[in-house]
């Protein structure tokens, strides 16, 4: 085993050297050598040094590293070799760089953000001279070498976009000794491009060593408009000269680096969904539609897809919807009848062959028809096992007594599993011989990397209901095996999360830090595969996509039966953590719910027009009158619900509901806060009181609503952070709501004129007390 074999094994890391080069790269070595122009300007911070220096071809800024390593930084680029500054403008920010070109003329603005860090924002524009096709754009980041072999120099890319997700490249240079980067092309600021060239922004951040970052997407047949200022590129670069010894390190850094990164971007403003009216749509047709429902044998069981008739029923299907309608029935205090039909057929999915709960009902699966590896009985996909068990133990954790006699039922099963793939789980295994169907997702990349976290979190919940040791040792040593996977440990969206939130509990139970490490490490994943852009072309200037979640590392889509249990899953572990949370968590956490809460709006084909969504789905039909959502959502040239209207996905509101809408007893009215909250509390006086999470220098919405028709009560709310208290502002809405401004890590008291209590009461005992004298 060679040094580098050996790296990547105890890191998770592979670090890459230059290979071979592209003619861009060259040009740059007789541009930046030993022959380079002077720069025209420049600039320190923290022993980072930074220079602009005109090419023929490119405009440069060159970063100096303090250990003296090198990147180059093409902000402008001419094909022809006809490249000039013309001037240079001081800002209050840093500078404006005019530069005048054969294909237009160039507006480069270079910031340098007040921060800890040193970070770096440079924004391009251009004004084309004719009508401009770009067949070919070279990107963007160069790593050099040394003086006289600057093409020559090794690295390891840590993560780099996929697909729609965010135009993200982190990475570490090591030879030359340098340190770490994160690149982030803020491509929000790139749509007008690509709806001019009718070209998509997905996998535009990325490269092979040396030739990195963000390259234009190509276009000849649709060009740019002629004498109108265009964005070329919106890149955020954050600079550390710490080489991360090992991926626990790395994700560390990552989600720091991040979180700043996010504080840096232009804020997108976010609109009020009346959640509670979508949920009462949603049981409706939950209920009362048959394109929803299965009825076997006299039992009635959710489809997985509306107007599905080709599967049986499958039992993450029913606890997928069960389990937020719980949490919705007992917010409202009402009965649900359809809460107690799903939990009464929970046990026909019990394989009593195999002892434990399967994923089809058990007397239907001779109707599977086997064109998938999922559609046969013995087959058995390794994170649906656990997923369900672990929902079975959440049902037994809140007293249902079937449930709980299936989870233990099933405990024996599950852990000679575990034990039998070493806590390294295949992607299909048979559920009856164990042996593997499908090992890898792809080859030489493993399994269900991240089910060995979902595994402790099903072990945890054991302990919990057992109290027997077995069941934390088994989470102890599955988590261990997660070290060492890098960015590479997500395989899909909420169970990675749910081990992240069972990672956390370990480290609380046992005080190794080694825990809370893998924890982070498991969130690192997560925000590595969101979309954070706004994409506003094709047919996605009908709906949002701002801080989306995809499901699986390489879909691409967002889904929303992942978003679902992954907001269930971050406020899981809000509460899990509670107040004294790392500053990336409080940003970054915070942040995608409050987005979440207006963005999943869009999944409900009634908020979006005919056009956007598919005809024909891979499985049912789509009915734009449902308020069941799509599954899929894409990059803006393709439509919507491609797979399907998946009914599985529809518990989001009720969810959404019951963590946002908080309930005021004996009141007609009820508080609504778009941030996640931790120990709210009211009482009869007229108060309530709440700690509102998420970053202080970033705000998030409070509203007081009517419940029916009752009128208002005015009200008084007041933010306490230290020393410093606050009385806001409230505005009226069109909804007759109250509106106030709320930042973040923030104490919260609503006072109102409570109602006055018990003086029926009192008039009828003080006649009692008249009749006694008489």
């Amino acid at each position: 085993m060679n040094e580098k074999q050996k790296l990547k094994g105890m890191t998770g890391f592979e670090e890459q050297e230059t290979t071979g080069v592209s003619p861009w790269m060259l040009a740059l070595v007789d541009e930046l050598g030993r022959e380079r122009k002077a720069p025209h300007w420049t600039y320190s911070f923290n022993d980072f040094s930074f220079e602009i220096l005109e090419g023929t071809q490119s405009l440069w800024l060159v970063t100096r590293f303090p250990a003296g390593n090198k990147i180059a930084f093409r902000p402008a680029y001419c094909p022809d070799g006809e490249l000039k500054i013309d001037e240079i403008q001081q800002t209050d920010a840093g500078i404006k760089v005019a530069v005048s070109s054969t294909v237009g003329d160039y507006h480069v603005q270079f910031e340098l953000p007040r921060s800890d860090h040193a970070v770096l924002h440079y924004k391009t524009m251009i004004k084309p001279v004719a009508p401009l096709v770009i067949p070919f754009w070279p990107r963007d980041v160069i790593p050099l070498g040394k003086e006289d072999e600057l093409t020559e120099s090794e690295g390891i890319i840590h993560a780099q976009q996929a697909g729609p997700r965010s135009g993200l490249l982190f990475f570490s240079a090591t030879k030359p000794t340098g340190g770490t980067v994160l690149y982030f092309q803020n491509l929000t600021s790139l749509n007008e491009y690509a709806r001019q060239t009718e070209t998509s922004l997905s996998d535009t951040v990325g490269g092979q060593w040396p030739e990195l970052g963000f390259a234009l997407p190509a276009t000849t047949e649709k060009p740019l408009e002629t004498d109108q200022e265009i964005v070329l590129s919106d890149a955020y670069i954050l600079f550390s000269p710490e080489v991360p010894k090992d991926d626990l390190r790395m994700a560390r850094q990552f989600l720091d680096f991040l979180a700043q990164i996010y504080l840096m971007l232009p804020r997108l403003e976010t609109e009020y969904i009346h959640w509670p009216e979508v949920a009462e749509r949603s049981l409706r047709d939950l209920t009362e539609s048959g394109k929803c429902q299965s009825e076997v044998r006299g039992r009635r069981f959710l489809k997985a897809y509306v107007g599905d008739t080709d599967n049986p029923p499958e039992s993450m299907v029913q606890m997928t919807v069960l389990l937020p309608l719980l949490e919705y029935a007992q917010w409202s205090g009402e009965e649900i009848p359809l809460t107690e039909e799903l939990l009464a057929g929970l046990h026909r999915f019990y394989d009593d062959e195999a002892g434990v709960l399967g994923r089809w009902l058990v007397s239907e699966q001779n109707k599977l028809d086997g064109s998938e590896p999922q559609k046969k009985p013995e087959s058995m996909d390794s994170w649906y096992l656990y997923h369900s068990l672990l929902n079975l133990s959440r049902l037994a954790l809140h007293g249902h007594k079937m449930a709980k006699k299936l989870f233990l039922d099933s405990l024996e099963y599950a852990i000679k599993v575990a034990h039998k793939f070493e806590y390294h789980f295949p992607v299909f295994y048979d559920l009856y011989t164990l042996e593997i169907i499908k090992a890898e997702t792809k080859e030489g990349q493993g399994g269900e990397l991240d089910v060995a976290g979902l595994y402790a979190h099903v072990m945890l919940q054991a302990y919990e209901l057992t109290q027997d040791e077995l069941y934390l040792d088994e989470a102890k040593k599955a988590a261990r095996t997660l070290k060492g996977y890098g960015f590479r440990m997500f395989y899909q969206a909420n169970e990675t999360l749910f081990g992240a939130g069972a990672l956390l509990r370990l480290y609380k139970a046992t005080g190794d830090e080694k825990y809370l490490d893998l924890s982070y490490l498991s969130l690192a994943n997560v925000f590595n595969n969101m979309w954070l852009w706004e994409c506003n072309y094709g047919y996605a200037e009908h709906y949002k996509t701002f801080f989306a979640l995809f499901p699986l590392k390489e879909a691409p889509y967002t889904a929303v039966y992942e978003e679902l249990e992954g907001f269930a899953a971050f406020h899981d572990y809000l509460g899990e953590y509670g107040r004294d949370i790392p500053e990336w968590a409080n940003i970054l956490l915070a942040e995608y719910i409050r987005n979440m809460l207006y963005r999943a709006s869009f999944y409900y084909p009634p908020n979006l027009p005919k056009e956007v969504m598919s005809e024909k789905p891979k499985t049912g039909e789509l009915d734009p009158k449902l308020w069941i959502p799509l599954e899929d959502i894409y990059d803006g040239w393709e439509q919507e619900g491609q797979v399907g209207q998946e009914v599985y996905g529809a518990g989001m509101p009720f969810a959404i509901v019951a963590r946002h809408y908080m309930k005021i007893s004996d009141e007609k009215f009820m508080i609504f806060v778009d941030y996640p909250i931790l120990d709210f509390s009211s009482n009869v006086k007229g108060e309530a009181l709440f700690h509102v999470l998420g970053d202080q220098r970033l705000s998030c919405r409070l509203r007081i609503m009517a419940t029916g028709r009752a009128k208002l009560p005015t009200c008084v709310v007041i933010t306490e952070r230290g020393e410093n208290q606050e009385t806001l502002r409230g505005r009226n809405t069109p909804e007759g709501h109250i509106e106030y401004e709320l930042f973040g890590d923030r104490t919260v008291i609503v006072r109102w004129e409570a109602k006055k209590r018990g003086s029926h009461v009192e008039k009828k005992s003080r006649n009692e007390r008249k009749g006694k004298k008489k």
